[in-house]
C-alpha cells in the first residue's frame, strides 16, 4: 500500500490531497503569495493531522504550482540580459512571420522580456552543422561582461545561432560569466531548449531565465522546509509536458513548470475515459 501527497499551488488557494491506503484526504488553505511554502506547510500540517501519520511516513510528494506561469502573465520575473550572436540582437522583437491577430493591422505585441538595452552580441559564428567559422572574440566577450556589471542584472540568457548543434560557444560564455559574475543565473539555449529554430529556442531561454531566480529561491526553500518537517520522500514536479521532474531539474529548468495544470487535467481526463 502507497502513501502519496499531491500539492498545487494557485494564485488564491494551496489544494493538497494525501492518498493513505486507498484513503483520501483533503485541505484547502489560502495561498500565501508573499512566500508560498507558508501556506503549502500550514496546509501539510492539517492533512497530516487528519490522516494521523507522521511526514516520514509519505512514500512521494507530487506538486504542481502557476508561480512560473504567473511570473510570466504578471511581468515579475528576474530583471535579465541576453547575449547572442552578433549581428542578431533583435530576433525577439522579430519573432516569426505570423501575426497572432491577422487582420489587425493595428494589434499590440507584448514588449519582449528583455529590453533592447540589454541585449549584447557577442562575435562568434557556427553554422547548421556544428562546424565554427568563427571563434569567439575575447575581446567582444571581455565588453560585454564589463557591459552586464554596469546593470543590475541577476539572471542571463546566452542564446547563440545554431547552438543546438555545437555548444561550446556557450559554454565557453558560461564559464567566463561565472567566473566574473559568480551571482548570475545563467541559462544557456543549448541546454533548456537545443532545438533547431532561432526565436523558438532564444524566446524559451528567455523565458527560463526570467523566471529561473524566483524560482529557485520558491525550490530551495521548499526543499528545506519539507527535510525539517521530515519528509524522506521525493518531492516531483509536474511539467507542461505531462512528466514529472526533480526539484534540481526543475530549479535549472523552471520553464519545464510553465502551463503543467492544464497538462494535469488533460492527464486526469485521459485517467477518468480509461476508467469508464
Amino acid at each position: 500500500m502507497t502513501i502519496h501527497l499531491a500539492i498545487d499551488i494557485g494564485g488564491t488557494f494551496t489544494d493538497l490531497v494525501l492518498d493513505c491506503h486507498g484513503q483520501r484526504f483533503t485541505a484547502k488553505v489560502l495561498t500565501t503569495t508573499a512566500r508560498p511554502v507558508d501556506g503549502l506547510m500550514e496546509g501539510v500540517q492539517i492533512i497530516l493531522q487528519q490522516a494521523a501519520i507522521d511526514a516520514s511516513a509519505i512514500q512521494l510528494v507530487v506538486h504542481g504550482t502557476t508561480l512560473a506561469t504567473n511570473a510570466l502573465i504578471e511581468r515579475k520575473g528576474a530583471k535579465t540580459a541576453l547575449i547572442t550572436t552578433a549581428g542578431h540582437p533583435d530576433t525577439l522583437e522579430m519573432g516569426f512571420e505570423n501575426r497572432f491577430d491577422q487582420y489587425n493591422i493595428q494589434a499590440d505585441r507584448r514588449a519582449p522580456l528583455v529590453e533592447s538595452a540589454l541585449r549584447f552580441e557577442v562575435a562568434e559564428r557556427v553554422n547548421f552543422r556544428g562546424e565554427v567559422l568563427q571563434t569567439i572574440d575575447e575581446d567582444s566577450l571581455a565588453a560585454v561582461v564589463t557591459q552586464l556589471q554596469s546593470h543590475d542584472i541577476s539572471s542571463v540568457a546566452v542564446g547563440l545561432l545554431h547552438a543546438y548543434a555545437n555548444p561550446d560557444h556557450e559554454r565557453r560564455i558560461a564559464t567566463t560569466l561565472g567566473a566574473m559574475m559568480p551571482h548570475l543565473s545563467i541559462s544557456l539555449s543549448s541546454d533548456v531548449c537545443p532545438e533547431i529554430r532561432e526565436y523558438e529556442r532564444q524566446s524559451t531561454t528567455v523565458a527560463n531565465a526570467y523566471v529561473r531566480p524566483m524560482m529557485k529561491g520558491y525550490l530551495d526553500d521548499l526543499d528545506a522546509r519539507l527535510d525539517a518537517a521530515g519528509f524522506t520522500c521525493p518531492c516531483l514536479l509536474m511539467t507542461s509536458a505531462g512528466s514529472l521532474v526533480t526539484i534540481e531539474t526543475a530549479t535549472r529548468f523552471p520553464i519545464r513548470l510553465v502551463e503543467s495544470g492544464p497538462a494535469g487535467g488533460a492527464i486526469l481526463a485521459s485517467h477518468m475515459a480509461n476508467r469508464l
